[in-house]
């Protein structure tokens, strides 16, 4: 009996031996078309090679293609364990042919695969046709010589398909097994169809036609083939099974669920047992791909899956988390096939323990409160909405969750109750946003937060993407489109651009469209809408038009490296000055990083030195950086840094970076840093390259700010001081590793040539000549000695004053020096006179007589300026006034 895996592989490689490009699966999380909320079908990876906006290397391809159904327009989730083929994860086998091959040879691919390489009796097999396909029942008949009673024509849209209302349309023909009489049911197209007789086992659409907005089409230049075969129907009927969950993947899977419950697979529990077991593909794929449980959004589907499988699991009795141990059996069973969930099974282990802790906390209480609701009904009467919307507001319970529970009891849900409970809580949050004193514009946010929802940020895991523009603002106001130089706010269901938040700033980049493009110049958020601030830059982008997304690759880049520093270097400051660290603001740009943290005083070099050197160490571990999502109060046990200033819902993302050899943070005790953010940061620690601090400063009253670079910007910082010491290492004659020792050399020979300088002033200030009334004279009785001079500076004129008191013994002296058209003076008073006579006194008479105000010191020394030299006479005169008692 082949296993999924043996199926998964003779598929892919008769197309390969047939001249295909075996293409891996692409994400769950669409990067072309923003209509899908996860990748539901093969063709969703080619739909730009279909429609010829792209172009790749080959024209044939084939691929096992991992899907999600389970939220949106394709949603599964209710069926799936109750019926034997639904599923909220299932992979979808297909080829492909972009204008090479087309119906002449993809319907003989078809047979041979079937009958020779997967061996199906011809006998079982009969096909359906659009009613008007006469080319496909002809090369039926001829490659399988299948008799008109097994060529079914349709005549309505199930044989046909399209891409959208318009665009790349045309027939289909399914390929059924029949399990034979003794199970109920008659062929497509009867009225028995919805029997298990007859099960579609592949569809192979012919995309020949292209459709027009008036209904009209027309035959496509370049015809194409998209085919899509569920693994598990094929491996349900290869295996000798009529239901997928007996399969041997899904049976490993029901079986690890059995045995950690300790229930039989196949008794009451079987239900529960099929629940998880599909629920657990859908999760651990959903967060290798980087969706995380939320409240938004995909995360929100996500976590409605895990709490869907957390219930089925407490309804087995699981007394503690269940989900994360059997996650090893899904990678045994699929990790050779998809290497990305082997990768990523710590984090999906670490994620669904996390989750359902939490949940469990919540869930008997929640489960309580329901019993209890029912109690006050009567026999058969639905659950009022207004208690399925207290459990989904205060439990956690979304509204299927709670219907779920309820199917088991026989019980349906009052939907419109719990919808007008929900629009009244809306009601009561717009109203609360009013009024919370945010920007006058505000309100246009919350409409179209209420009207679209709020935006789907993709940025973590990609840096371009296709939306949907759901609104243009311009002057505060809606507008249908915009020309070429207007200035616009775009706002997208999805964007890869980040939203100016939490000191990382905002992304920019391109937005195009069909008719017309615009740059992005900066991205903010409010009410969780994204605002794309651009202009138009050519042609013309309207509301409701698909578009493509391209965030600037090399800035994101930069600000990347710089938000993953700030983090390093915040721990690194903490553990060099103390826990008393803390954030206090922070800018992660394109150019540089900026922090403030609480400190009292500046860093001594050898501290700036010890934290760059730590930082740069974690730089060349080069290890992962890792991001988990939980409450705050979890990530804070850990020991999480919170950003100072920031609000804090329901989860908060923790980034994890760096092995610290000493005591570390974290369960493991080893992680370096562990901070709350919501920005976007590296893959690997070595992705920052290098990191260089500037320097500190004071930025408010006890606290400091470093500004500090990473990468290349780093590395020309570097380069450019390499270069200045080069310049003055040639300058000096002397090699750079001497120029420190060259410089404090000089330094002191200057030095002492300044004292030198200042003696010889001081000396020939002195000497006669230089100065003018050399002589001193008799004043009140205290003699007197005046020195008017030039070439000699005012910071020369206090050891003047001391020579020139030592010469008298006793008495006042004053000196007025020319510094070049203005004037320099001081006064100086014996101390034995002081008593009597003060020098601050005597600076400022003079000071006033050369036309200056003030002057101060002590009364034995005393200094001023002034404006006119000229004065000097003056200001002698003023002088003796003072010590003659005259003023």
């Amino acid at each position: 009996m082949p296993s999924l895996n043996d199926i998964r592989s003779t598929f892919l490689d008769y197309f390969k031996r047939n001249d295909h490009r075996i293409v891996d699966s692409s994400p769950l999380v669409p990067r072309n078309d923003p209509t899908l909320m996860f990748t539901n079908s093969g063709m969703v990876q080619f739909k730009n090679l279909f429609t010829g906006v792209e172009t790749r290397d080959y024209t044939r391809a084939s691929t096992s293609q991992k899907c999600v159904r389970a939220g949106g327009k394709h949603n599964d989730l209710d069926n799936v364990g109750y019926t034997a083929r639904h599923h909220t994860f299932f992979e979808m086998l297909g080829n492909f042919s972009f204008g090479d091959y087309f119906k002449d040879q993809a319907i003989p691919y078809a047979w041979e695969l079937l009958t020779k390489d997967f061996g199906l009796n011809k006998e079982r097999l009969l096909v359906t046709i659009y009613h008007t396909d006469d080319e496909a029942a002809a090369i039926w008949k001829k490659v399988a010589g299948l008799p008109d009673e097994r060529i079914i024509r349709i005549p309505t849209d199930d044989n046909f398909w399209r891409m959208g209302p318009t665009g790349p349309c045309g027939p289909c023909t399914e390929i059924f097994y029949d399990h034979g009489p003794s199970i109920w049911g008659g062929p497509p197209g009867s009225a028995e169809e919805d029997g298990d007789r007859f099960i579609e086992i592949w569809n192979l659409v012919f995309m020949q036609n292209e459709q027009f907005e008036d209904g009209s089409m027309r035959a496509l230049d370049m015809q194409s083939i998209d085919t899509g075969m569920g693994l598990e129907r094929i491996g349900a009927l290869l295996q000798g099974k009529h239901d997928n969950y007996d399969t041997d993947l899904m049976r490993s899977l029901i079986e690890a669920s059995a045995h950690g419950t300790s229930t039989d697979p196949d008794g009451s529990g079987k239900i529960h047992h099929r629940v998880i077991a599909d629920h657990l593909r859908s999760i651990s794929f959903l967060i290798a791909d980087g969706v995380m449980p939320s409240n938004e959004g995909r995360g929100y589907v996500l976590r409605r899956i895990m709490r869907r499988a957390m219930r089925h699991a407490h309804l087995l009795g699981a007394n503690d988390p269940l989900m994360h141990r059997i996650v090893p059996a899904l990678v045994r069973q699929m990790g050779a096939a998809y290497p990305e969930l082997t990768r990523a099974q710590a984090l999906i282990e670490e994620t669904l323990k996390l989750e359902e802790t939490r949940f469990k906390q919540t869930l008997d209480r929640g489960l309580r409160l329901l019993d209890d609701e029912l109690s006050k009904l009567g026999e058969g009467q639905p659950l009022p909405g207004a208690a399925a919307f207290k459990l989904y507001d205060t439990y956690g319970f979304p509204l299927d969750l709670t219907q779920d529970a309820l199917r088991e009891k026989g019980r349906a849900v009052d939907v419109k109750g719990f919808d007008h409970a929900m629009a009244e809580q809306k009601a009561k949050a717009r109203a609360a946003w009013a009024g919370s004193g945010e920007t006058k514009d505000a309100a246009i946010w919350f409409d179209l937060a209420e009207k679209h929802g709020v935006t789907e940020f993709l940025g973590y895991d990609t840096e371009t993407a296709e939306g949907q523009i759901v609104a243009l603002v311009a002057d505060g106001k809606e507008t249908g489109s915009g020309a070429t130089g207007a200035k616009v706010q775009i706002v997208v269901n999805q964007t890869p651009f980040y939203a100016e938040a939490g000191g990382q700033v905002g992304d920019t980049g391109l937005i195009r469209t069909d008719t017309g493009m615009a740059r992005v110049t900066d991205t903010k958020k409010s009410a969780g809408v994204f605002i794309h601030i651009a202009e138009v830059t050519e042609g013309e982008i309207a509301r409701g038009q698909p578009a493509k997304l391209e965030v600037d690759h090399s800035r994101r880049t930069k600000i990347r490296a710089n938000h993953s520093a700030t983090h390093l270097m915040h721990e690194a400051l903490r553990r060099a000055l103390g826990e008393h660290v803390a954030q206090r603001g922070s800018l992660n740009a394109e150019d540089r990083l900026r922090f403030d943290f609480s400190h009292s005083k500046a860093l001594t070099p050898r501290e700036l030195a010890g934290v760059e050197a730590e930082v740069n160490d974690f730089v060349r571990q080069n290890n992962p950086v890792e991001t988990r999502i939980m409450t705050p109060d979890d990530a804070r046990a850990l020991g999480a840094q919170a950003l100072f200033g920031e609000k804090y819902g329901d989860e908060v993302r923790v980034v994890s970076m760096g092995t610290f050899a000493g005591s570390g943070k974290g369960t493991d005790g080893k992680t370096y840093s562990i901070e709350l953010c919501g920005g976007t940061h590296v893959k690997r620690t070595g992705d920052i390259g290098a990191f260089v601090m500037l320097g500190d400063s004071a930025s408010s009253a006890g606290v400091r700010r470093i500004e500090a670079l990473t990468g290349q910007a780093a590395i020309e910082h570097l380069r450019a001081q390499d270069q200045r010491l080069a310049e003055v290492a040639l300058t000096l004659k002397a090699q750079p590793a001497d120029v420190p020792g060259r410089v404090k050399a000089l330094m002191e020979e200057r030095k002492a040539l300044a004292n030198e300088v200042a003696q010889l002033r001081r000396e020939l200030a002195m000497g006669g000549g230089a100065g003018q009334g050399a002589g001193d004279r008799d004043v009140n009785g205290i003699k007197f000695l005046p020195q008017i001079v030039s070439g000699v500076s005012g910071k020369d004129l206090p050891a003047l004053v001391d020579e020139l008191k030592a010469r008298v013994g006793s008495g006042a002296v004053l000196v007025v020096a020319d510094t070049g058209g203005k004037a320099a003076v001081a006064a100086g008073v014996t101390s034995d006179l002081v008593e009597r006579l003060s020098a601050v006194d005597i600076v400022k008479a003079a000071a006033e007589a050369l036309g200056g105000r003030g002057g101060g010191g002590r009364p034995d020394l005393a200094q001023a300026g002034g404006a006119d030299v000229s004065k000097a006479d003056d200001a002698v005169k003023a002088a003796e006034a003072v010590i003659g008692g005259k003023r």
